[in-house]
């Protein structure tokens, strides 16, 4: 199949997960031009997908759960689908695509529902391999013809991360008209809903205090729930530390972002967000494999990493100090 005229890319994981996922879009872009892209993710990453200029349609994978088995078949049959590419090898959709009689099935040879559902097999380790998580992904583009290896600042190009939604840009240019343009807008996004090994919270207002007042303003985000544990630790009194957690839906807080300086955050899905953004993203990390910057670093032309010396023990908060993240932001920013 050297010209495939309609692809399913599924991978119905998280959002940081699904940003380092968009490049592979742009890459089937730029050999197949005339290709129709589709993505199958969970309803709370739609935005990001709908942010990707490479996507044509977004396939709902929460709503198509609802439906009857033979109703999921005929989503997938009408995009006339000529491939499916697993990148995250969910086992009901392995099994939909197979029934649906896709005929390009592609996935990791590495696991047993894999095995039995598709019928062009990629072989490789995402735990023990040196590349990063957004590379591991371009392997499974192999069937396809397409097996250039990519540098991560080459995959930045490949993002087209630039659709806006116009109405979550208009109710977030309103929310920070209030603030001094003159100021840089930086972001510290405090949880990561154990995706990541976080930072303590009392750094994170450590951080802020260093912040000078007349140089910054700072914004915290998070959801309500996490906004209700940040504030059991610390409640935002300084004049320019503004708490914004729980207020923006996900399109409004990618708005949000592309309208600041920066983002502080462990490895989560805002940190992924900002470096595609092309914001000054500061992801604070463990440097152990394969939670490691190695694999999971943001990609982007202002993405910096900032690692403790050693992972935290059971328990334990990443020891990196306040003033070294300090260093870093006043480097850059």
């Amino acid at each position: 199949m050297l010209n495939p005229k309609s692809i399913i890319i599924s991978r119905t994981d998280s959002i940081g997960d699904v940003v380092l996922t968009l490049p592979m879009c742009g890459i089937i872009k730029e050999k197949f031009p005339g290709c129709r892209i589709y993505f199958l993710s969970k309803a709370y990453t739609k935005s990001i997908v709908e942010s990707c200029v490479h996507v044509d349609e977004y396939i709902d994978w929460d709503d198509m759960q609802k439906q009857s088995p033979g109703a999921q078949i005929a989503i997938l049959q009408a995009t006339k689908a000529e491939v499916i590419i697993h990148v995250f090898p969910r086992k009901e959709v392995l099994w939909l695509a197979k029934r649906a009689r896709i005929p390009m099935r592609i996935a990791t040879g590495r696991r047993l529902n894999t095995i039995s559902k598709c019928n062009r097999l990629v072989f490789f380790s995402r735990k023990s391999s040196p590349l990063h998580e957004s590379q591991l992904n371009l392997k499974l583009l192999k069937p396809l013809g397409i097996e250039t290896e990519y540098a991560l600042n080459d995959l930045i190009g490949y993002y087209g991360f630039t659709r806006v939604d116009e109405k979550a840009r208009q109710k977030v240019s309103g929310d920070l008209a209030a603030f001094d343009p003159k100021k840089k807008k930086i972001i510290l996004h405090p949880l990561s809903k154990g995706s990541a090994s976080d930072w303590s919270i009392d750094y994170y207002h450590s951080l802020a205090t260093l912040l000078a007042p007349d140089k910054f303003d700072v914004f915290i985000t998070g959801t309500q729930e996490e906004g209700d544990k940040i504030r059991l630790a610390w409640k935002p009194d300084d004049k320019h530390v503004h708490d914004m957690t729980g207020r923006y839906t996900l399109a409004e807080l990618i708005a949000f972002i592309r309208q600041c300086d920066g983002l502080v955050a462990a490895s989560t899905g805002p940190l992924h967000i900002a470096s595609a953004c092309g914001i000054h993203a500061f992801g604070l990390y463990s440097p152990k494999r394969p939670i490691h910057p190695g694999r999971w670093s943001p990609v982007g032309k202002n993405a910096h990493v900032i690692v403790a010396e050693k992972h935290p023990a059971k328990g334990q908060k990443l020891a990196i100090s306040p003033d070294e993240v300090y260093a870093v932001i006043s480097s850059f920013l």
